[in-house]
């Protein structure tokens, strides 16, 4: 699945020219026919993967210094992760969460960058950057048999209780964790937010970023906040520069 996208839902019942029923049905029909590609793809994806065990199933965890500050050293499995708008950070949590076998599918963000993810990690992410105004019905899809689901808008979204339903229901149906950027929902289980504080490797005036510095904070109702800072890019670049060289960012 490395280097593979999947461009869903690109025509909807609206833009299909003919007779209003006519256009309706077929664009329903477009619909159905490319969840069920977006269904036939998780199965694929699940049939390569080895089953693993899991301490906690109410938890998908996080490996690493970010498993210090998040409630049970993951995120909540069925549940919202409200996150900042920092891509560094999310990139981690992907990272993270397919290194120990898990899987990850991302919508809606085509400029994300894969290239710190480990080949065989992008081996178990599914990318639908370009989902058009279904995302929240894509991500309902795969949250249905997927580990980690990142949704990203454009622009902020505040969802209403009356829309936020579908998704919720399908996240409820399945053992994702979803991790919503710019999508605010209501009472999200969590919230983390990251910020850049500093850059490894760059000299006066020469070098190259080998590692950056993010604060990250977490936040969760009934728990005290908690923040720690996490040095991104200088182990692995140090320990897998062989691998890293086989990398292709998924577009």
């Amino acid at each position: 699945m490395s280097g593979t996208s999947i461009r869903a839902l690109a025509a909807l019942p609206g833009e299909v020219v003919g007779a209003p029923e006519t256009a309706g049905q077929a664009g329903g029909q477009h619909r159905a026919d490319q969840i069920a590609e977006l269904r036939a793809k998780m199965a694929a994806l699940g049939g390569e993967v080895a089953p693993r065990p899991v301490e906690d199933t109410g938890t998908l965890a996080i490996a690493g210094p970010l498993s210090l500050i998040l409630p049970n050293g993951g995120l909540p499995r069925q549940a919202v992760t409200q996150v900042s708008d920092t891509p560094a950070l999310v990139v981690e949590l992907i990272a993270r969460a397919v290194a120990d076998g898990g899987r990850a599918g991302v919508v809606g963000w085509p400029e994300l960058s894969y290239a710190a993810i480990e080949a065989e990690g992008l081996e178990r992410v599914i990318t639908v950057p370009e989902p058009g105004i279904e995302d929240l019905a894509v991500a309902g899809v795969l949250a249905e048999g997927l580990d980690l689901v990142v949704l990203r808008a454009r622009v902020p979204l505040e969802l209403t209780p009356v829309r936020a339903r579908p998704l919720l229901a399908r996240l409820r149906k399945g053992n994702a964790a979803l991790a919503c950027v710019n999508v605010a929902v209501p009472s999200p289980a969590l919230g983390l937010s990251g910020a850049i504080t500093g850059f490894h490797g760059i000299g006066r005036g020469t070098g190259r970023i080998t590692g950056i510095d993010m604060q990250v904070r977490a936040e969760r109702k009934g728990m005290r906040p908690a923040s720690t800072t996490v040095t991104l890019g200088r182990e692995r670049a140090q320990t897998s520069v062989g691998k890293r060289a086989k990398l292709r960012a998924v577009p």
